[in-house]
């Protein structure tokens, strides 16, 4: 069969492929938007940044947790028929957050609001999965690119428009239009049938198997090196900051974020474009090996030019790694419960992110921001180490195979030799 034509066109000309992409994408930016909003939102009411933290942490938590649960759902009963209910809950919240009179009535809504937010990102890696699984898998990093440059301009334009309408005093515009988004996106997604991934049966059976498919030594690897990216994106999101504060200039933060993202941005684009003959998972030990290298510059940063230039350099890694962890995931678990598994990565991301930002800020506090920078490289580590684990366990398991298939042939070969001489006597 002729090899599939390289870069994004070929992709987003299949059947269906752009419109599902497109308004997963489109919700994303709501998701991006919410938890800025909420502390845009609460801290107008109530002036208060207690309150406003703990309706953006209660979302995010609820979100973390109760996302994989609500994808398990999906992947069982079917995304075009469990999205609309996900859909009404959401939107419920958002009107009990708007509506809301007193502090403790707005921390339970915005948590009711990140438990039934869809996980719009894993629905659509799950139907580039479902589309390109049998002849065309060869294609599905530059699908996974694709996701990885969607989630990116996401997290770029989503903060930039809620603080555009927060600080021209319209928060709660910015919550609604947050709502709008996701709504909007989440039920353009649910009446796309025709490139929704066939739901598992519900049978006594099926609910072992897809909950054992998630409790394999692979995927909890992979479940661990999302941790380790977010212990990274959590260092990263401090100790920059802190960085540029304790320097006395506090506004080249912006520039040097914006530089991030946008170096990450190409790296991305750039990756999606060819195809690898490098196996993923030796891609990924090299990926994690450059982003540790140069992550290593950053503690030792004396400028601020000399921490743009260290971050732009580091953040070329990190679509690639993502990229490669989506498809190793992919190749790890059963497709009855892929969404589940692309959200429980993005909820360990999530954890190790804010578990990262909390040890930073003391860091930070304790040996300046250099000390907080040093968990960058430490993340790094973390993340080799974990992919050479991987690596090494993919190894095993293809020797395994080979082991297994040259005995299957010695064995078919010895018993034909022995019908033969059978026949002969």
């Amino acid at each position: 069969m002729p090899r599939a034509d390289t870069g994004y066109g070929p992709l987003l000309r299949t059947p269906g492929a752009a419109a599902f992409f497109l308004t997963a994408a489109f919700g994303r930016v709501g998701i991006a938007m919410t938890g800025l909003g909420l502390v845009w939102l609460l801290h107008d009411r109530t002036g208060s940044y207690t309150t406003a933290g703990l309706a953006a942490a209660g979302f995010a938590l609820a979100e973390a947790l109760v996302g994989p649960q609500l994808a398990r759902l999906i992947d069982r009963v079917g995304q075009t028929r469990m999205l609309p209910f996900y859909l009404l809950g959401h939107g419920a919240a958002v009107v009990g957050l708007l509506l809301s009179t007193t502090p403790t009535a707005a921390v339970v809504a915005a948590t009711c609001a990140g438990a039934a937010v869809p996980q719009l990102g894993a629905l659509s890696a799950a139907r580039w999965a479902h589309l390109l699984r049998a002849e065309r898998a060869d294609e599905l990093p530059s699908a996974f690119s694709l996701e990885s440059l969607a989630n990116a301009t996401a997290f770029l334009v989503g903060p930039v428009l809620v603080t555009a309408l927060g600080a021209a005093g319209h928060p709660a515009l910015a919550t609604g239009l947050a709502a709008a988004l996701i709504l909007g996106g989440g039920a353009a997604l649910a009446v796309q049938r025709g490139t929704a991934p066939p739901p598992a049966r519900g049978n006594a059976e099926g609910a072992p198997r897809e909950r054992s498919s998630l409790l394999q030594p692979a995927f909890l690897l992979l479940a661990l090196l999302n941790l380790a990216i977010g212990l990274y994106f959590g260092t990263m999101s401090v100790g920059v900051t802190a960085f540029a504060v304790s320097h006395g200039t506090p506004a080249v933060a912006t520039p040097i974020i914006a530089a991030a993202s946008l170096s990450g941005l190409l790296a991305g684009w750039v990756y999606g474009l060819r195809r690898h003959p490098t196996p993923a998972h030796r891609q990924l030990v090299l990926a994690a090996i450059y982003l540790t290298a140069t992550a290593m510059l950053l503690p030792l940063a004396p400028s601020a030019l000399w921490l743009g230039a260290a971050v732009v350099l580091t953040e070329a890694a990190i679509p690639p790694t993502l990229v490669l962890l989506t498809v190793l995931t992919e190749r790890a678990v059963r497709p009855t419960a892929l969404t589940q598994a692309f959200t429980w990565n993005n909820s360990a991301s999530a954890a190790g992110s804010a578990l990262a930002a909390a040890l930073a800020g003391r860091a930070a506090d304790a040996w300046g921001p250099s000390g907080g920078l040093v968990q960058a490289p430490l993340a790094g580590l973390v993340l080799v180490v974990l992919s050479l684990a991987l690596y090494r366990s993919v190894a095993r398991a293809a020797r395994s195979l080979r082991s297994f298939a040259s005995n299957s042939v010695n064995q078919t070969t010895d018993l034909e030799a022995k019908d033969r001489s059978q026949e002969a006597g």
